[in-house]
């Protein structure tokens, strides 16, 4: 049952990924048209998981993100959250890779969506236009997410942060919101399965600019990791109670205040 279900998400998922990428052309015209077309895309997403793949999403501690620009920094264990976390921010814009704008089609919403994509082959240079091209998008009072680790990682995995979230937080000025999560026990990275219950997404305290670059990184990776393994431990013992196998869990308790997609 488990594995037909799983193909039947993702059959759904490509298919209405296809349609939305072809009818949606007629947005390059405009940015924010992108980041309509991508929202509606990340809730047909949320909607197909939970019809079909037996997964609710559920955001939680929505109400610890503050209004106008931001630096969101988000545990990525998984697709999911790439695609669940373009519904919860009005003018969200993505840290990522130049060569995800090489991809046919996809490419054109990133780079008209105004993403900000780093070319890693440049060193100190990227790291410098980086920060500018962030820097423009906070002044356009947009919601700027980054993974810190700058990959996924399974769960559990030893936590691998990365130095450019540091270098954003101090040349923004602008608070930074921690997001945990425990999207890989639902949805891994690299296999077809996708484990039916509650995938949570959860908004902890934002951390205000000002802090000392290093404290900074060991404030929002404690914060970051102490919240992804107490959910992760939560969501182990609701998928071993359903009868699926996952990997073992650190300790943690739940987490409280919700919203549920």
């Amino acid at each position: 049952m488990l594995i037909v279900r799983s193909l039947a998400f993702n059959l759904a998922f490509y298919v209405a990924t296809t349609i939305i990428a072809i009818g949606g052309l007629p947005t390059l015209l405009s940015r924010r048209a992108v980041i309509r077309l991508a929202q509606l895309w990340g809730g047909v997403t949320l909607w197909l998981l939970r019809v079909v793949g037996g997964i609710t999403v559920e955001f939680r501690g929505v109400e610890n993100i503050p209004p106008g620009p931001l630096l969101v920094a988000a545990k990525h264990q998984s697709a999911l959250e790439t695609l669940a976390l373009v519904t919860a921010f009005p003018d969200f814009a993505y840290i990522l890779k130049r060569e995800l704008l090489w991809i046919p089609l996809i490419g054109w919403y990133l780079s008209r969506s105004g993403m900000v994509a780093i070319d890693r082959s440049k060193g100190a240079r990227a790291m410098s236009a980086m920060n500018e091209a962030a820097a423009d998008a906070i002044r356009d009072g947009r919601q700027l997410i980054i993974f810190p680790e700058g990959t996924r990682r399974a769960p559990w995995a030893p936590p691998a942060y990365k130095l450019g979230i540091t270098h954003l937080y101090a040349a923004l000025g602008v608070p930074c919101l921690p997001v945990a999560l425990n999207t890989g026990l639902h949805w891994p990275r690299r296999r077809l399965v996708r484990r039916p219950g509650t995938s949570v997404i959860e908004f902890l305290a934002p951390i205000a600019p000002g802090l000392e670059r290093a404290r900074f990184l060991e404030v929002v990776q404690e914060r970051i990791e102490t919240a992804s393994n107490s959910l992760l431990a939560a969501g182990r013992a609701e998928l071993a109670a359903g009868g699926h196998a996952v990997p073992d869990a650190a300790p943690g308790a739940e987490r409280s205040g919700s919203r549920v997609v």
